[in-house]
Parts: structure tokens; sequence; C-alpha cells
């Protein structure tokens, strides 16, 4: 860390740094953005209260007390709701058409739960730190407190339960795709034009479409520069972004821990070249609501 910068300073720097990723992280492990956005509220606290200073790989500390607040409250969550031979099927999600007013939440929690509740405490934290964000067998091991090839074992049976789950679906993509993911996630998390723009590829479209009845024709913008400016109108200030269900394809938006929207990203190489967003603006609107 930069030795002339006052801890608070530090502090601050590591919170517009690694916040959004800290947030996804623990929504992948989780399941819920509330309780994704305590667990980075409570790792920032400890980080704060520890000698900043001295800690060389912040995002590595990071990464390791958000992720055993998770893996805690994992295991909390499975002792009170999961009994020996009563595991709980829940129902594959509908397809949403486009004509109703569909509760994005519920539509995608219950995909995502439907993936995680299969898969043990350590299954799921060695599965999301290793083949979601890349890291290593060795740090997992520290985290989840067993030996790195338990973890190897605990990723790996994970890794086939979710590719069980969902025979059709890619169960995570490149290392360079989680990269480009990340960084687009972290422009819009603090605001960033010129950041967000520079992960958009020079002939980046994107389209979006609102849920209404009547539907408005879908808004295209062609160009990192009226492409980004157009995101951030809707995903800036407030508004929480994270991967979707175990590195899917998709980023879900939220506001006030509300989901109303779901983006798709089209990926090549390092940079984003295709947007498709699908948005619910009563969701949006009834959060500022509740806000007034």
């Amino acid at each position: 860390m930069n030795q002339s910068q006052s801890a608070s300073d530090q502090v601050a720097e590591a919170w517009r740094r690694h916040r959004p990723y800290l947030v996804n992280l623990a929504y992948q492990m989780l399941g819920d953005v509330g309780d994704a956005e305590d667990v980075a509220q409570e790792a920032f606290l400890r980080f704060s209260r520890a000698e900043v200073s001295e800690i060389e790989d912040v995002r590595g500390w990071l990464t390791v007390v958000a992720s055993r607040l998770c893996l805690d409250q994992v295991r909390s969550a499975r002792a009170r709701y999961e009994r020996p031979g009563e595991v709980e099927e829940l129902p594959a999600p509908r397809r949403a058409d486009p004509a109703d007013r569909v509760t994005l939440d519920d539509e995608i929690r219950t995909a995502l739960l439907e993936v995680l509740r299969r898969l043990s405490p350590g299954e799921r934290v060695a599965f999301v730190l290793h083949d979601v964000f890349g890291v290593p067998f060795d740090s997992i091991s520290e985290t989840v407190g067993r030996p790195a090839g338990t973890c190897r074992q605990l990723a790996r049976r994970a890794r086939a339960k979710f590719v069980a789950a969902q025979p059709k679906a890619n169960a995570v993509g490149s290392a360079e795709h989680q990269l480009v993911t990340e960084k687009f996630i972290t422009a819009c998390a603090n605001g960033d034009i010129t950041g967000l723009a520079a992960v958009l590829d020079p002939t980046v479209w994107g389209v979006g479409t609102i849920l209404a009845d009547p539907a408005p024709p879908p808004q295209i913008n062609h160009g990192p520069q009226a492409v980004a400016t157009n995101l951030l109108r809707y995903l800036w200030p407030e508004v929480t972004l994270v991967s979707g269900p175990v590195g899917g394809p998709a980023l879900l938006a939220f506001s006030g821990r509300r989901l109303f929207a779901v983006i798709v990203l089209t990926i090549r190489g390092s940079h984003v070249a295709k947007i498709e967003a699908i948005a619910d603006p009563l969701a949006r609107m009834g959060n500022a609501a509740e806000k007034a």
C-alpha cells in the first residue's frame, strides 16, 4: 500500500477499488444482494480496524475475510433450514413473457437458489472462489480451514453438481471474461465513464428493452461513449451490480436491494462487444418512492 497515504485515505481507496468485487464475490456465495452488501460492509469495517499500512495484498486480505463471513453464514443457514433426508426441491423458473410485468427478483433468485442449495458450504465457497474468481487453492485452504487437496475435491464436486443442475449453461466463463466483467462492474459502481468506455469494444452497441404495457421501442446506442453514457444514466449512483448466478453470463442490477434490470454482455477477447438490457422501471421507481 502507499505509505504516504493516511489510514483513512487507504481505506477509502480500497473501498473504491475493491468493494464492487467484494459484493459480487459474496453474492455468488449467498445469493442475496442485501446479505452480500452486509458482508462487504463488515469486511471493510474489520479492514479499517486493522493495521492497513502493514497489509501488502489488500484485495487478498479482504477476500479471505469476506469468504470466511460467507462461509459462517452459509453454515448457519444450512443448520437452520435443512434436515437430514429433507432437501426441498425448488421449482424450475418459468420463462418470462415480455408482455407480463414480471418480477425479475423472483425469477432470478429461484434459479440461483436451485443451484446453490445443492452445494455444501465448503463446496460452495471453494467453487465460487476458484472457478468464478480464480483464487488459488492454497488461499482457499486458509479460508475454509481444510487442506488444499480437499478444497480442490470440494470444488470438483460442486462443479459437477452445478453442471448437472444446469446442463445447458456454461458454469463459468474464461478468466479473461471474468476480468472484463469485473472491470465493467467496478467502473459502473464508481460512475467512471472513462473506465467503462475503455472496456467497451470500438464497435460496441447496446439495446435496452423496457418491461411495460405497452412496451416502448427498444433503445439502441452505438459506440463506447454513447453506450457508456447511457449505461451510467441507469446504473449509477445507488445501484449495485453483480454477476448472475454463479458466474452466469448475465449481470443483475439492484436498487435498494430490489432487482430492476438484467444485463447480458457479449464479450470478445478483452472487450464488451454487445450489451442487451431488460429493465423493470416500476421496480426502480418503487424503490425511489420508498426513500421519499
